[in-house]
């Protein structure tokens, strides 16, 4: 359980913006989307700047319900996503209710549990909008407490999982138990449902032995996608580099998915396979969006 003692407590709440006063602060500062954040080669295509107070655009954004992947604890709702003050925020709170799903002795995980302990949300752009190549970038706060696996990511729109390709922006989580950055892609193996992974792992501590406040900071992750290579940054700096002509799934298909389009999705899982142990003192946990801007190249 992380700790923090008075004394450090009282300097936070002196010295840290709220999140009302922090919309377009931090480094690097981007005010609104009118602001020169990408080069004079590439012109926006498509941009969400949560500018308008209550629930997110039906028209942009589908939710997921229930209990959905990677035996996660949290049972995704519409509720637990909100936006207030030009920022979404994705709230994963405690929560003690039946499971309406559960069967007795059910073999799938998702029947199995009786009881939903916590809830979140997660909202993709799946049949609402795509992209193929072009830049996008996402400025937004994560959670760090125990258990939280905040995303930003990507998935092709026809083939299964994952052989429609993966591109995962940001995954926040403890590896190893480690608390990490990661940035990733994964294609198709041989097997149905088995992927390939190009993962790179970045430790927090890369960050916050730079700046010990990272973590209540707004940063900007960005995807830079092309014929050739995907690359994720984060604030500027080069996270992971992946060489599209390695991609191709090696089932019968043949297919490589980074040469289709691919929707956006943002979501706060808590625990599950990757998200680790979860401290309830933790709860309620916040991811706060920025914008999300997807730019592609001018003709």
């Amino acid at each position: 359980m992380k700790r923090i003692f008075f004394t450090t407590f009282i300097l936070l709440t002196v010295a840290l913006p709220s999140l009302a006063q922090t919309k377009g602060k931090g480094q690097p500062q981007v005010v609104s989307k009118d602001d020169v954040t990408t080069s004079s080669d590439y012109k926006l295509v498509w941009s969400e700047e949560f500018d308008t107070d209550g629930k997110v655009s039906e028209a942009r954004w589908n939710f997921e319900q229930g209990f959905v992947r990677n035996h996660e604890l949290q049972w995704y709702q519409e509720d637990n996503a909100f936006v207030k003050n030009g920022f979404l925020t994705i709230e994963a709170r405690e929560a003690n209710r039946p499971n309406p799903h559960y069967r007795a002795n059910a073999k799938d995980w998702r029947k199995a549990r009786p009881a939903i302990t916590c809830t979140s949300s997660s909202i993709n752009t799946q049949g609402k909008f795509s992209f193929l190549y072009g830049r996008m970038e996402v400025r937004a706060r994560i959670p760090d407490g125990y258990g939280a696996w905040p995303a930003i990511w990507l998935l092709g729109n026809n083939l299964p999982w994952p052989s429609n390709g993966e591109i995962d922006v940001m995954e926040y989580y403890r590896s190893n138990g480690v608390p990490s950055i990661l940035a990733n892609a994964a294609w198709g193996d041989t097997q149905p449902y088995k992927a390939i992974w190009n993962s790179k792992v970045t430790p927090l501590t890369h960050f916050t032995k730079k700046d010990p406040f990272w973590t209540s900071r707004f940063h900007i992750w960005r995807m830079d996608w092309d014929e050739t290579y995907i690359r994720i940054y984060l604030d500027d700096e080069l996270l992971n580099e992946i060489d599209l002509s390695t991609t191709v799934n090696k089932s019968v298909d043949g297919i490589n998915p980074f040469h289709a389009p691919q929707y956006i999705l943002l979501n706060l899982a808590i625990g599950g396979d990757n998200g680790g142990d979860v401290s309830s003192d933790c709860f309620p946990m916040r991811y706060d969006i920025d914008y999300v801007r997807v730019y592609q190249k001018k003709d």
